[in-house]
């Protein structure tokens, strides 16, 4: 079974620091939720993890079945098995869907072709063969076949786009895959759908990392372990029981129970002084006691 760990890994853009020491395993045939307030860094580990240019990893390790993938460009992680669902997928005009499909899948067959055969030629399946697997995975998304002719999420629905990343991800059978709030801008009908497909493809060959705000996602994708990021770092670790208690008592609880010391920075500070009606001054941190807040 793969493991991807994540040890100690530290993050920036632009020359701010987001990910601060971010420490995780998932194995293949798990399902781990990663939970946060906005600007906690949840995105930016997904990136990180996918190679995205403008995050600089600073320090720590990612280790796919034990080598760094640190150094590798995305599409060589992508060859390792790595998958990134977008929070927010873009459209390419002019590129069919089943162009796409058809070029990113033969190049991820031939990269796992070359390395478990050094040296071997590679031969790409079929145009009858690949059609036919793509129409039975589209079938299982609810997808009209007409979406093989229109252009890369060109005109698409919220839905439709989400349900775009899935196929790509039943298509190309990633080892992880990470989702970015994939539950982002859906409604009930769609979101029951595309956990649908989410959930056919967990299987023992899948590990998931499913980044979400909302327990409603993880009433249709269950995780095994759920973990709570502050501030660029894993504050708590838990069940799923976790993930409940969150949706019951809000981020307050959760700042005060597993981060009262922790100095909120960024985007999370603005969320936290803005939701209570607080002016902070440039160069003004706020920390979280038990007692309540004080300023610096």
């Amino acid at each position: 079974m793969a493991s991807l760990e994540i040890k100690n890994l530290h993050a920036k853009v632009e020359n701010r620091e987001i990910l601060r020491g971010v420490n995780l395993t998932l194995n293949q045939g798990e399902v781990h939720a990663l939970m946060g307030p906005n600007g906690s860094g949840k995105s930016t580990l997904a990136y990180v993890l996918a190679g995205h240019p403008n995050y600089e990893v600073t320090e720590g390790e990612v280790l796919l079945d034990g080598e760094n993938i640190l150094d590798l460009e995305p599409d060589e992680r992508a060859h390792r098995g790595i998958f990134l669902a977008f929070q927010y997928p873009t459209s390419i005009p002019g590129v069919n869907v089943a162009n796409f499909l058809r070029q990113s899948y033969n190049k991820v067959q031939q990269s796992r072709f070359m390395q478990a055969n050094p040296g071997g030629e590679y031969k790409a399946p079929p145009v009858a063969e690949f059609r036919k697997r793509l129409t039975g995975k589209m079938s299982d998304l609810r997808m009209d076949r007409s979406f093989m002719g229109r252009y890369l999420n060109e005109g698409f629905s919220g839905g439709e786009k989400k349900r775009m990343e899935i196929l790509q991800m039943a298509m190309l059978e990633p080892k992880f895959a990470i989702m970015d709030e994939t539950d982002s801008g859906l409604d009930i009908d769609a979101l029951r759908t595309v956990a649908e497909g989410v959930n056919s493809q967990l299987t023992g060959n899948l590990g998931a990392l499913v980044i979400t705000h909302y327990q409603r996602l993880l009433n249709y994708i269950k995780p095994q372990y759920v973990h709570i990021m502050m501030n660029g770092r894993i504050v708590a670790n838990g069940g799923p029981e976790l993930a409940e208690e969150l949706d019951v008592k809000g981020y307050d609880w959760l700042r005060q129970t597993y981060a009262p010391d922790e100095v909120m920075v960024g985007d999370e500070l603005a969320e936290v002084t803005e939701k209570r009606g607080v002016g902070v001054a440039p160069g003004i941190t706020i920390k979280r006691t038990l007692a309540g807040q004080q300023a610096e």
